[in-house]
């Protein structure tokens, strides 16, 4: 029974499950597990930074995209499959986030994960998507989220502008839940001239510190 249990939930939270926490290895960004939880927020002094991003572009496959294209922008990472419901429920709203927030620095940026190219692409085409993705069938981009749960699809991953983890969604995530929450990435340390200063509170009520679980308007 408690293996069942254990099941559904992964079944809840995505198309497959898959649990963790991030914290700070040396500045890096490593991910352990968190108990079950799903959405994890972290303040400026808790967050590890992931470097090395990098992959085919599922548009183009004689171009890479990498993580270091976007210097000093917020990057909310997703990872998506064409043959995941989830995905398809959440595109519209990735995609008003980079509608919304684009001209503020921020760049969405998914991960194509277990997918054939043409299914991917039909989906990027029907869902009217024109943020890039790296096509990463066999999750080897994924390697740079050093300890993610590869399995868990969705998953939103929420980059500061030194591309430092800041947030968390191992779920679907919705425009109402994440674009609130990426805003305020996007705005810390404005007002102080500080890239390390920012209350790391968004207006969707999630608190800032490490190993804590907010809302994303999900309930």
């Amino acid at each position: 029974m408690a293996v069942a249990a254990v099941a559904l939930l992964g079944l809840l939270s995505g198309c497959t499950g898959g649990d963790g926490d991030t914290v700070s290895d040396d500045g890096q960004f490593s991910f352990v597990s968190p108990g079950g939880r799903t959405r994890l927020f972290y303040s400026p002094d808790e967050r590890g930074a992931v470097t090395g991003l990098e992959g085919e572009s599922l548009s183009d496959q004689d171009r890479k995209l990498r993580l270091s294209d976007y210097e000093g922008e917020v990057v909310v990472l997703n990872v998506w499959g064409s043959w995941c419901p989830p995905c398809r429920a959440e595109a519209d709203d990735l995609q008003a986030v980079q509608d919304t927030l684009g001209d503020q620095g921020v760049q969405v940026l998914g991960i194509n994960v277990r997918d054939n190219r043409a299914a991917a692409g039909d989906f990027v085409h029907n869902f009217g998507i024109t943020y890039p993705s790296i096509f990463d069938p066999s999750g080897r981009a994924m390697l740079a989220l050093d300890g993610f749960p590869r399995s868990t699809v969705p998953a939103t991953v929420v980059l500061d502008r030194q591309h430092r983890v800041a947030a968390i969604y191992l779920t679907e995530v919705t425009e109402k839940g994440l674009l609130p929450k990426v805003r305020d990435i996007a705005t810390e340390g404005r007002q102080t001239g500080s890239g390390d200063s920012g209350s790391s509170e968004g207006t969707d009520g999630s608190e800032g510190s490490e190993g804590s679980e907010g809302s994303d308007g999900q309930g």
